[in-house]
C-alpha cells in the first residue's frame, strides 16, 4: 500500500519500533500540515492509507471527495469527530481509530505548567542566562485551592499531585465527576460559581464536544481572582472564543498557561497569548512522549496490517466495507 503520514511535527514517526513493520509498504511521510482543503487532496491523491494524529488535521468531505484511492484513514485515538465519517463511508473509506492512550504524559505537563507559571520559571531562566540572579517571588501550591474541572483519568493524577504537595482540592463537572471525586475524598463546590471563585489554580480536563465547547464562559472567568491560575491541557475551545485573552487583560484570573491552541500549529508566535508576560505557553506537548507515541503509533500500524490482510480493526464504520470488493481493496 501507499500510505502517507501527516503531521509529523518532529519527524518522529520513522525512529519509531513499529515503523519496521511497514516494511513492504511505500511511505510518505509529511512534518508541515497542510489546512487548504485543495492542496491536502493534491497531496494526498495518490494514497491509499493515510495516518492521522489525534485532531491535528480535519478531515473533511471536501478533502474526501479528491481521493479516489483513499481506502483508509488509520487514526490514533478514539475520538474521530474531525473526519466526516459519513463521506468515507459513502466512498468505502475505512476508518480505524483505535487505542486510548496514557493519561500520566498529560498530567505531567499539566504539572510542569502549573509550577513554570507559579514559580516564573520560563522568566528566572531568560533571566540567569542574560546575567541575573532571582528577579521575581514565586508563589507556593501548598495552602492553595486546586479546582479540577473534570475528574477524570488526567484530572484524577493531577488531583493526586496537588494533594501531595498540600493544596485543597476542589472539584466540579458532572455527576460522575462529581461522584468520583467524592469517592476520592475531596471536596466538591458547592455551585460552579463557588468552584472559580474560590479556586487559586483551574485545571480543566474535558473532553472537546458539542456540549463542552464553550463551557468556560466569559462570566466564569470574571469570578476568578486576581491572582489565580487557570491551566488549560485538554482543548483551547473549551473556554468561549476569545474570552481567555479579554480576561487575562482585565486581570481576572492574573495569569495563565496554555498547552493548546484553536488552531494548531500555530507558526511564527501567531497568536494573542503568546505576547502576554501573564502566560505561560508551550505548544501542545500533552501526549508528546517517546512512551506515547510507541503505543499511538503502534496501534494505527496495526491498524493498518490488519486491513491490509483482510481483516480490519477498530472499525468507526464498518458500513464501508460493503462499498468495495475484495479486489478493490
Amino acid at each position: 500500500m501507499k500510505i502517507a503520514m501527516i503531521d509529523d511535527y518532529q519527524d518522529a514517526f520513522r525512529t519509531l519500533r513499529c515503523y519496521a513493520k511497514l516494511d513492504g509498504h511505500e511511505v510518505l511521510v509529511y512534518n508541515d500540515t497542510e489546512k487548504d482543503p485543495a492542496r491536502l487532496a493534491e497531496r494526498l491523491k495518490d494514497v491509499e492509507a493515510v495516518i492521522l494524529t489525534q485532531q491535528r488535521s480535519r478531515f473533511p468531505r471536501a478533502v474526501i471527495e479528491r481521493l479516489p484511492k483513499l481506502r483508509l484513514i488509520s487514526q490514533t485515538g478514539r475520538n474521530a469527530g474531525h473526519i466526516d465519517v459519513e463521506a468515507c463511508t459513502e466512498r468505502g473509506i475505512a476508518v480505524s481509530a483505535g487505542g486510548s492512550g496514557n493519561p500520566s504524559p498529560t498530567a505531567e505537563v499539566t504539572w510542569g505548567l502549573i509550577l513554570a507559571a507559579l514559580r516564573h520559571i520560563p522568566y528566572e531562566v531568560r533571566r540567569l542566562r542574560e546575567g541575573h540572579w532571582q528577579s521575581t517571588l514565586g508563589v507556593g501550591v501548598r495552602g492553595k485551592t486546586l479546582g479540577i474541572y473534570a475528574l477524570g483519568r488526567i484530572g484524577s493524577l493531577v488531583a493526586n499531585v496537588g494533594r501531595a504537595f498540600g493544596a485543597r482540592v476542589l472539584c466540579w463537572g458532572r455527576e460522575g465527576s462529581l461522584a468520583r471525586a467524592r469517592e476520592a475524598g475531596y471536596e466538591v463546590a458547592k455551585s460552579r460559581e463557588a468552584f472559580f471563585a474560590e479556586s487559586d489554580i483551574v485545571s480543566l480536563h474535558l473532553p472537546l464536544n458539542k456540549e463542552t465547547r464553550g463551557i468556560v464562559t466569559r462570566e466564569d472567568l470574571g469570578r476568578m481572582k486576581s491572582t489565580a491560575l487557570i491551566v488549560n491541557t485538554s482543548r483551547a475551545g473549551l473556554i468561549a472564543e476569545g474570552a481567555l485573552v479579554a480576561a487575562l487583560k482585565a486581570g481576572r484570573p492574573g495569569s495563565a498557561a496554555v498547552d493548546v491552541f484553536e488552531d494548531e500549529p500555530v507558526i511564527g508566535a501567531a497568536h494573542p497569548l503568546l505576547t502576554m508576560d501573564n502566560v505561560v505557553c508551550t505548544p501542545h506537548l500533552g501526549y508528546v512522549e517517546r512512551n506515547t507515541y510507541e503505543e499511538y503509533y503502534g496501534v494505527v500500524v496495526d491498524q493498518i496490517l490488519a486491513y491490509a490482510a483482510g481483516s480490519p480493526i477498530n472499525l468507526v464504520n464498518p458500513g464501508a466495507l460493503g462499498k468495495r470488493t475484495t479486489d478493490d481493496r
